[in-house]
């Protein structure tokens, strides 16, 4: 699994882009280059135990982080910082 040397700066953007429920990984990957498991190692790295265990909880019951199983195409509020 690759992981490109990301500033401080991208790390923090890529872990609050994970937390937001409305942003899909097709995003993150679009933006910073790094696929769902390389998102989930990244989380799993940077946050305490028990932090990454609420979020993959979080995470695997919500439809709206993956593109595919979305029901709509766009959301109500989209980040200027975030392409695609």
């Amino acid at each position: 699994m690759k992981q490109p040397n990301l500033d401080l700066e991208t790390v923090n953007r890529v872990i609050e882009m994970a937390w937001e429920d409305r942003t899909p990984f097709e995003a993150i990957e679009l933006q910073f280059g790094l696929q769902e498991k390389d998102v989930i190692a990244l989380m799993r790295r940077e946050m305490k135990p028990s932090s990454f265990r609420l979020w993959r909880k979080r995470v695997s019951d919500r439809k709206t982080k993956h593109r595919q199983r979305r029901g709509f195409v766009e959301g109500r509020f989209r980040s200027q910082n975030q392409k695609g």
